[in-house]
């Protein structure tokens, strides 16, 4: 049987030596044995090769050395009974582990490798520090939406695509290279609870309604007729067309947000949006798809619009006359009414000229937080659980119209503000989506607006020209 060796002695050289260099060790153990045979043992040495970590390096650098020590008898006056538990023709073996000191250096990819993950960390630090930090974000969104103002009043390029798609898609490449969040306390708490309201009301001062039915004449029936045909459009083409790439429970949302942007423009499509909870990647590709396609029903309208009879034999005060002036004239005057609903995006055209002062701009928007918490506290007393956005914009319409001259004074301050605020949310839309959900969401987008805009168009010409006998040149307008 084999047992430990308990010899004190042996013990005390052993953890001497313990972690020393492997030749000290291995006299040492050459002198233990001698040591066991004036005992009367023979000595035996062997070396068997088992791994054994290193503690300075952890690898395993090392062989484990084993002395055998085995009772041969009485020599030199020395007895058995001066080893405790050893008996006669037993075996004691002592098991020291000889470690070999590394003196390799560190390998180059070990180096590399250590240097990649350090960058990596302190990447990721910067980024987090950045996303967390509110000022930085916000002032990235308000040079994002600058930026998109400017591109569409400088450029050619910025018109084609609009203010907000172009922010939408500048904030949304920067989010998804890691400059923006994704996620922020600013997009939600603060842009679409506080900034967004606020813009509601300002882009809505010009809304005289009186000055509306004096002025509009023919051109309002054909409004209603066209947001008719926009409903019918949207109801036909959502069934057909339910948008289930989106989401569950994502498609009609969409859709109604798409209406009201084809009824109201771009300040309606946020107001549903908001009030609907749409997510911003959804926003973003519906944004995109949308533009595209009335971009190509503009030029569709152009087209026809060339294409139809300019002269006529009727004298120059019949109706016929006057229709087919219109339709001489529809590329200009469908050319002018582009230029205004994109000012009425991102620009002033089209506003009577007010200065914009301190007084006029606190003005604006000191109205406008009235008139939104005015509108939420009707909505909680009258709607509760519903958003306040709809009830604050019937509140402002009614005011602009009893108090005209005092909304015509600051209403270009209040689109000023309301303008930049919309950018912002367009900007925090394009920073909370994905590119790759973008991409997936915007061939079912894309198919579902040229659907609604075809049957818009085509209830707009049954309607309007059929059955309200409307002028083509106003019909187009619609």
């Amino acid at each position: 049987m084999t047992t430990h060796c308990t010899s004190q002695r042996q013990r005390r050289m052993v953890d001497s030596v313990c972690g020393g260099p492997a030749a000290v060790r291995m006299t040492v153990l050459l002198l233990v044995g001698s040591c066991h045979s004036s005992h009367g043992f023979g000595s035996m040495v062997t070396t068997t090769n088992h791994p054994i970590w290193n503690r300075g390096t952890a690898q395993p650098l090392s062989t484990t050395t084993s002395i055998s020590t085995t009772p041969t008898g009485r020599r030199h006056g020395g007895s058995f009974a001066s080893w405790p538990n050893v008996k006669p023709s037993s075996t004691t073996t002592t098991t020291i582990t000889s470690t070999t000191t590394s003196m390799q250096a560190v390998p180059v990819a070990a180096a590399a490798t250590a240097t990649t993950v350090s960058t990596s960390t302190l990447f990721t630090t910067i980024q987090r520090s950045l996303h967390g930090n509110p000022t930085f974000v916000l002032s990235t969104l308000l040079l994002l939406s600058t930026f998109g103002i400017t591109l569409e009043q400088k450029t050619t390029l910025g018109k084609a695509l609009s203010a907000p798609l172009a922010t939408m898609g500048l904030s949304l490449i920067i989010a998804n290279v890691g400059i923006l969040p994704f996620v922020s306390p600013l997009y939600t708490n603060v842009i679409n609870q506080y900034l967004v309201p606020l813009a509601v009301p300002m882009l809505l001062y010009d809304s005289n309604l009186r000055r509306v039915f004096s002025d509009t004449g023919s051109l309002l029936l054909a409004f209603v007729v066209g947001a008719f045909s926009t409903i019918v459009g949207t109801l036909i083409a959502f069934p057909l067309l339910p948008l289930h790439a989106l989401g569950p429970n994502v498609g009609w949302r969409v859709a109604c947000a798409l209406a009201a942007r084809h009824i109201g423009g771009a300040i309606n499509f946020v107001a549903v949006a908001d009030t609907l909870q749409i997510s911003g990647t959804v926003v973003s590709a519906a944004i995109a798809a949308d533009n595209i396609v009335v971009a190509f029903y503009f030029g569709f309208l152009f087209y026809i619009s060339k294409a139809g009879p300019v002269t006529t034999t009727t004298t120059n005060n019949s109706p016929e006359t006057k229709e087919d002036e219109g339709e001489k004239d529809i590329s200009t005057t469908t050319t002018t009414t582009v230029t205004a609903t994109t000012s009425e995006d991102t620009g002033l055209g089209g506003l009577d000229s007010s200065p914009i002062t301190l007084e006029t701009l606190g003005a604006s928007i000191t109205v406008s937080s009235c008139l939104v918490t005015m509108g939420g506290m009707l909505t909680k007393w009258l709607f509760p659980g519903v958003s306040s956005l709809p009830l604050t914009s019937v509140l402002t319409v009614v005011a602009a119209t009893l108090f005209p001259q005092f909304f015509v004074h600051i209403r270009t301050a209040g689109s000023a503000l309301g303008i930049l605020f919309i950018q912002l949310f367009f900007a925090a839309s394009g920073a909370a989506g994905s590119i790759p959900l973008v991409l997936k969401s915007a061939p079912s987008l894309f198919a579902f607006c040229t659907l609604q805009i075809g049957i818009h168009f085509l209830t707009l010409l049954a309607v309007g020209k059929g059955l309200c006998k409307l002028p083509s040149r106003e019909l187009y307008l619609a």
